[in-house]
């Protein structure tokens, strides 16, 4: 294929919002397979035991066996808006900069589909599948290999122009594409990401320990959080952008020539007592159109708690006696550890944990009301 082909591609893929394109053949580098199952073994990848699974891992190590014929996989950046440097107060939650907009996943995929059918006019039909972070593939791995970007220490990939705010995604082609030339990387010595991790969740460069990060404990994790991890948490309720902010390369980031995912004005630091009244019908018509939706509303009032909790602010102990009457067991048991850390009237405070202990029947929220009782 002409280098004016593929300079009509890389056009193409911007009229659609991915700013960024590269081409690679369907191959993993050794190294990368060798990290893959590294981490694996480790079991980084908490309860997400899809994961893990063996036949998930292969696809990942062989991204061939997506596509009968495959020949080029096109590498694709879609960028979002980096987080505003703005003041953050004790009632507000923080929430990760690219869920601020309309879902990524929905978005992207109905442009993905749409450049592909651009595609069949530019090239002729081919076989083709598209890939938005819901199929195992190693995104970082195939962006680097096309050149798009380089692997950071945090683990996300860097651009030198959109630094790491960008989404991937990846259209796999029988098209037979002369691939880019591989990224190298320019991390150089710093490691400001690592120790800017507030849970230590990236244990060494390029390795992230999903069970200790935020972004996985806040939207992928639906258990209760363990104890350990709560006060690190801060007000973050839905993902964390820690890693992204300290690094180097994010502060001179160009921002997107047309920002499609634009952040609402209900997702940029939520009041968090507001959130706290929603009930499910609630929860749905906020976040109808949002990725953070995924948390379901359990998840993200478990988050709304322990961000409460963190607050200092002793006007939330009043919401958070109301919680311990929801109907979910993980709200209930972590407004118990919020009263704890908030507790000014503890004869009050007490009174109602003992009316909630009198009648809980789930585990958890037992043992979250024994903490309280050793605390208080």
């Amino acid at each position: 294929m002409s280098a004016s082909q593929k300079e009509k591609i890389k056009q193409l893929a911007q009229t659609h919002g991915f700013e960024l394109c590269a081409f690679t053949r369907p191959h993993i580098n050794t190294i990368d397979q060798e990290a893959l199952d590294r981490w694996v073994d480790a079991k980084m990848f908490g309860e997400m035991d899809y994961m893990g699974e063996a036949v998930r891992t292969m696809r990942r190590k062989q991204p061939a066996t997506m596509l009968d014929g495959i020949q080029s996989v096109i590498s694709l950046g879609f960028p979002y808006s980096a987080p505003d440097d703005v003041a953050v107060l004790p009632q507000q939650g923080v929430i990760a900069s690219y869920a601020r907009g309309d879902d990524y996943h929905e978005l992207m995929k109905k442009k993905l589909k749409a450049l592909a059918r651009d595609l069949d006019i530019l090239l002729g039909e081919h076989g083709q599948r598209v890939y938005v972070d819901t199929a195992p593939v190693l995104e970082h791995a195939l962006a680097a290999k096309g050149g798009l970007a380089w692997q950071g220490k945090h683990s996300l990939s860097i651009n030198r122009d959109y630094g790491s705010w960008f989404f991937l995604a990846e259209l796999f082609t029988t098209a037979n594409i002369k691939p880019d030339t591989e990224a190298t990387l320019h991390c150089g010595t710093c490691t400001d990401c690592i120790p800017a991790c507030p849970t230590g969740a990236i244990v060494s460069p390029y390795v992230v320990d999903a069970r200790l990060c935020i972004s996985y404990l806040t939207i992928e994790f639906n258990g209760f959080i363990p104890e350990n991890l709560r006060k690190p948490m801060g007000n973050r309720i839905f993902g964390c952008d820690d890693c992204q902010t300290i690094c180097p390369w994010n502060q001179k980031a160009k921002k997107p020539n047309i920002d499609f995912l634009k952040p609402r004005e209900d997702t940029f630091l939520p009041n968090l007592a507001m959130l706290l009244t929603l009930d499910d019908d609630g929860f749905r018509q906020m976040f109808r159109k949002s990725a953070i939706k995924r948390t379901k509303r359990a998840g993200l009032l478990r988050n709304v708690c322990i961000a409460m909790g963190n607050s200092s602010e002793v006007n939330f102990v009043l919401p958070l006696l109301e919680a311990l009457q929801d109907d979910e067991a993980l709200i209930r048991g972590h407004a118990v550890w919020a009263l704890a850390q908030l507790a000014t009237d503890a004869t009050n405070v007490q009174q109602q944990i003992q009316l909630l202990k009198d009648k809980e029947q789930h585990k958890d929220v037992l043992e979250e009301i024994a903490s309280f009782e050793r605390v208080i």
